[in-house]
């Protein structure tokens, strides 16, 4: 499929792949440093039940954008991106970052959502590990652009053995320095909703991998506990921050079950 732009109201021109074609628009946003082709594996196996869309966040990918955001603006992108491509109302996945901007959406405008997969994420702020490596390692990025020692520290937090690391490496590399500062200001801004998830009115899945060390499996369980519309919990043996690269059969399944469970609830889901 090509790229194609679409301007929202919120001032982006979105960069995203859109599958066209019948059944419930299934969105897909993407985590920190990824960008939309991260869910190739899961648009190629829902494509021909849902219209799938995966998009470029801000800071990422071929998305244009000007000017510092947070990730309210990007869930306001999500919206707009839901209207301006005629969506009415969409299943949501997100992974990581992509989760952060859902979970927003979902809180702005719920009316848009049959539901929402949580998908390696959390309703934090990010971590404090005791640890500056990474506030190190990015302030450098931003200086001095990308080395191998830089991407190959970020693959350790994000990918797994089954992802294919040449080609993040590629993605990384070719990231400015513009895109890499505004993407990494927007994840140490990040404002925590652990005391918002009782307003998360939507029905929402969780799927994590039990050897992300980019976020934790028990951070990514408090969501599930504290939403007042819980669904399925799938923990996947192995699986690192970006599972849906590393263990695509197991995510798929985990959201097919969850778009099962929508359908039989939503007649109009079936079309």
């Amino acid at each position: 499929m090509a790229v194609k732009f679409v301007d929202v109201p919120s001032g982006a021109k979105i960069a995203l792949e859109d599958t066209g074609g019948p059944g419930v628009p299934l969105v897909f946003s993407h985590g920190y440093m990824m960008n939309h082709t991260m869910f190739d594996q899961q648009v190629e196996y829902f494509k021909s039940r849902c219209r799938c869309i995966a998009w470029d966040a801000r800071g990422h990918g071929e998305t244009q954008w000007q000017g510092d955001f947070n990730y309210w603006d990007s869930a306001r992108d999500l919206l707009g991106l839901v209207d301006a491509l005629d969506l009415g109302k969409i299943v949501h996945v997100g992974m990581s970052q992509g989760g952060i901007v859902g979970m927003r959406g979902a809180l702005l405008e719920p009316e848009k959502f049959y539901g929402i997969v949580q998908l390696a994420t959390q309703a934090g702020e990010v971590p404090d590990s005791g640890d500056d490596t990474f506030v190190r390692t990015m302030d450098d990025w931003f200086v001095n652009g990308a080395d191998q020692g830089k991407v190959e520290f970020l693959a350790s937090f994000i990918l797994g053995p089954g992802a294919n690391h040449d080609y993040w490496h590629k993605a990384w590399f070719d990231m400015t320095k513009q895109q890499v500062r505004d993407a990494t200001g927007c994840l140490m801004s990040i404002d925590p909703l652990w005391d918002r998830l009782k307003d998360v009115s939507v029905p929402v899945a969780t799927i994590h991998g039990l050897a992300d060390i980019a976020t934790s499996h028990e951070l990514g369980l408090r969501t599930p506990q504290g939403v007042p519309d819980a669904r399925s919990v799938t923990l996947i043996e192995g699986g690192p921050h970006a599972v849906n690269i590393t263990h695509p059969d197991q995510v798929n399944k985990a959201i097919e079950e969850f778009l099962d469970e929508l359908e039989a609830e939503n007649l109009e889901m079936k079309g």
